[in-house]
């Protein structure tokens, strides 16, 4: 359907808004059937290889409950597991691979690896996270938004914080895509790469929707989407206490909450979230803090894209 088997998951870039659409019917679809305990089939005698250089929680169990929902064996290969990278190269590796799965996820570090892996495997091949981008997981928050919001052309969607991390960037393509009204809110000195603004935009022209890019915290009112992700991440630690000083004007309290001025606002995190920093307690335990239904379509949305690629 909509050309999709067979074809690997790296960026949202590769996948029309007609596809992005489809696998989230189709996600919609399979919780639907989860939610009433029919056990499904439709990855039945699949084998997927799950490569993690990063540590996971949610990544990592949704790819495993999403296949064992379906019928199909999923294979965790931790970084000591293999020789990825290291004794054997990312092409030799996924020869091998491929000719013993059906499929590979892969979290890691270098978006460069997973691009490879799907070169050389000759299988579909999953970004489950790279310091690029993080597909997955906007899967997950479109998902959550259309359930919350009813629909998504023509909805605000604000992120504020890092603005040039692999979620900021992840949303932009998706956001832009699926015709939201996107604005980015960070200090200048993390403000996405121009090249990927000036092609979100053109991708938001198509979609009907807008990217605006400003370092003003003010640009949040009218919000429907109030989105915030952790201010260091994986493999930054060394920079948090500058990160700290630096984005502590774009914390997501109750003052910025009040700032928006939409009743029908609400807060989404992609996870883990360090409260007290990109965020406050209050905030993320209020109503209309959805991070955790987020977190469960991390499942229905990544078995999606297997169904759509492998069945």
């Amino acid at each position: 359907m909509y050309g999709l088997k067979g074809k690997s998951f790296l960026t949202l870039h590769d996948y029309s808004s007609q596809q992005i659409n489809y696998l989230l019917e189709l996600a919609k679809e399979l919780k639907m059937k989860k939610r009433m305990g029919i056990k499904g089939n439709l990855l039945e005698g699949k084998n997927v290889a799950l490569i993690f250089e990063k540590p996971s929680t949610r990544t990592r169990c949704a790819f495993t409950v999403a296949c064992v929902d379906e019928g199909a064996h999923p294979e965790y290969l931790g970084k000591n597991d293999i020789q990825l990278g290291y004794k054997e190269s990312v092409a030799d590796t996924a020869r091998v691979l491929g000719r013993m799965f059906d499929a590979i996820e892969f979290r890691g570090f270098s978006q460069d690896t997973v691009e490879k892996l799907a070169l050389y495997s000759g299988v579909p091949v999953y970004n489950g996270l790279t310091d690029l981008y993080h597909p997955t997981q906007i899967l997950a928050d479109l998902l959550t938004v259309k359930e919350h919001l009813g629909s998504l052309k023509g909805k605000k969607f604000a992120y504020i914080g890092d603005g040039r991390n692999n979620m900021a960037n992840s949303l932009m393509i998706g956001c832009c895509k699926m015709g939201l009204h996107m604005v980015i809110v960070a200090p200048r000195t993390l403000w996405p790469d121009q090249g990927l603004i000036e092609t979100c935009k053109a991708y938001a022209k198509e979609g009907g929707g807008s990217l605006i890019v400003t370092d003003e915290v003010n640009a949040v009112e009218g919000a429907h989407v109030l989105y915030t992700d952790v201010w260091c991440s994986m493999g930054e630690e060394e920079k948090a206490k500058e990160r700290i000083s630096l984005l502590k004007p774009y914390q997501v309290n109750e003052e910025l909450i009040q700032l928006t001025n939409n009743p029908d606002m609400i807060f989404m995190h992609c996870l883990p979230a360090v409260k007290g920093n990109e965020v406050t307690e209050e905030v993320f335990e209020a109503n209309y803090s959805v991070v955790f239904d987020q977190a469960e379509n991390r499942m229905h949305t990544i078995k999606a894209v297997m169904v759509a690629t492998l069945s």
